[in-house]
């Protein structure tokens, strides 16, 4: 049952982590900065 808990927060916490990803990318102004943006989301 625990493990079960823990999956499920941990499966919560990527879906959150993707969707910010997700935001930050979508507020590039044009392919240059969104390719900016690309390469720093890869090093986080």
């Amino acid at each position: 049952m625990l493990a079960f808990l823990f999956t499920q927060i941990s499966h919560w916490f990527e879906h959150i982590e993707q969707q910010r990803n997700d935001e930050f990318l979508l507020g590039a102004r044009d392919l240059a900065e969104l390719e900016r943006r690309m390469r720093l989301a890869e090093r986080d």
